[in-house]
């Protein structure tokens, strides 16, 4: 196994989106193009599936070291006020887009720190854009909450709104681990939030757990992982952490690599903590996620309405979803589109010239098939290579994964491709093996975080 993870731990996608970002056409895309795709997809769609909607929120009061997201770091809680209206007003731009009445089927509020915000301002958010759409029936409404400042009235008036899922950052537990990540908080904190939550009754309660974070030893990961098992969240996504210093700047500058753990010993956290988990009853689902069988996750797995787009893995697959707010990806299946990166930039496109899309990428047909494949095996661990017109390519794709079969990370069977027992550790070098843009134009050593 350690040879393997030698060999395999090499610069890789996370694949939230096939084409990944750094191979998007930014030359051909248009903003129109991409509008025209998300009404060509609404019309499809909308009255069968509804749509999902992604929101993000990108205020922090403190620099968490170890974050890859899109944020602005303040104490300043006047800027709520301008942002949910800025972001109120985008949102009327999509419903001026479409001809009929949006049909939402998922919601979900990412960060930053979404908790950054007060009740009221999302009571605002949340009741604006539901002033204007439908709920689809078992719509799923979620919201990323930082421990520290999720209070009872944060999931209370939420919880009103219909929310019903919930996902607390943990990371992890060890007080030096917490100190070099800048992220203090308490076990006793995390099972309160935890306990109101499910008072309330949200249905599904997820912790974000990261391995390979400076000073982890594995002890941490077990006493982690043991505190979680005392808690049963629904959902578990157990990360790798994607040290990335050169595209996320001074703030993974705090420590040094020499501060990480080896990558044998970070792989052997992964393996640990993945036993304990499934000892305890959880089911891997996909690339780095775990849930019970009683989880809407596990269900849609196991009923084959698995998904992953820029939200990650959801239970509720739509084809169109719309992004709203800074740095925000919309998806229309036939095109992705990117809105501005920085606060001010967005807000002065939403104040002014319209959609505040800054970038982009439309999906030629070669790129929807190959993108119907990598998300076969990132939901279902398998696919098949059996449509004439791609023999080409597909003939490719086995050409590059007879590597892979030989080390028994997946099976060839004809058109079928499977993933193995071992190979679920590898989702990402699997992908990459369809990932026909990469191939094409192969990508410099920093681009991507590794693999493993």
């Amino acid at each position: 196994m350690k040879d393997l993870l030698r060999k395999y731990n090499v610069p890789a996608p996370r694949y939230t989106s096939y084409p990944t970002v750094p191979y998007w056409d930014e030359e051909a895309f248009t903003a129109e193009g991409y509008l025209g795709s998300a009404r060509r997809s609404f019309n499809e769609t909308n009255a069968s599936e509804g749509v999902s909607l992604y929101i993000h929120l990108p205020y922090c009061e403190k620099l968490c070291t170890f974050c890859g997201c899109n944020k602005r770091i303040t104490l300043n809680h006047d800027v709520e006020g301008p942002y949910i209206k800025a972001l109120l007003k985008e949102w009327e731009m999509y419903i001026g887009l479409f001809e009929g009445k949006l049909l939402i089927k998922e919601l979900h509020l990412g960060g930053g720190t979404p908790t950054f915000f007060s009740p009221k301002s999302l009571e605002v958010l949340i009741k604006g854009l539901f002033a204007k759409s439908s709920i689809s029936e078992g719509a799923e409404f979620g919201f990323e909450g930082h421990p520290n400042n999720t209070t009872l009235e944060h999931l209370t008036v939420l919880r009103e709104l219909g929310f019903s899922r919930v996902s607390f950052g943990v990371q992890d537990n060890d007080p030096r681990v917490q100190e070099a990540i800048n992220r203090i908080q308490p076990g006793e904190r995390v099972e309160e939030v935890t306990n109101w939550a499910r008072k309330l009754g949200y249905t599904s309660v997820n912790y974000d757990l990261v391995y390979g974070l400076p000073f982890q030893k594995m002890s941490s990961i077990e006493n982690t992982i043991e505190h979680t098992l005392g808690l049963m969240p629904d959902r578990i996504a157990f990360y790798s952490y994607a040290h990335v210093p050169w595209i996320k700047g001074l703030g993974q500058r705090k420590f040094t690599e020499n501060d990480l753990p080896p990558e044998d010993e970070k792989r052997n956290f992964y393996e640990t903590g993945r036993g304990l988990l499934e000892g305890a009853g959880y089911i891997e689902i996909g690339m780095d996620h775990f849930s019970l069988k009683t989880d809407s996750l596990y269900k849609a797995m196991m009923g084959g309405r698995l998904h992953r787009n820029f939200m990650g893995y959801t239970s509720s697959k739509t084809q169109l979803m719309i992004g709203l707010g800074v740095s925000s990806i919309g998806d229309s299946w036939y095109g992705f589109a990117q809105n501005e990166k920085k606060v001010e930039d967005y807000m002065n496109a939403v104040n002014g010239s319209g959609f505040p899309v800054f970038r982009g990428h439309l999906l030629n047909e070669e790129d929807r098939h190959i993108r119907k494949k990598a998300l076969d095996i990132m939901c279902f661990g398998k696919t098949i290579l059996n449509e004439g017109e791609w023999e080409e390519i597909h003939g490719e794709i086995i050409g590059r994964l007879k590597g892979l079969e030989n080390d028994g990370l997946v099976l060839i069977e004809g058109n079928n491709i499977s993933v193995t027992s071992l190979g679920r550790a590898f989702l990402r070098n699997i992908c990459m093996a369809f990932d026909v843009r990469l191939w094409r134009k192969s990508p410099g050593n920093e681009m991507f975080s590794r693999a493993i």
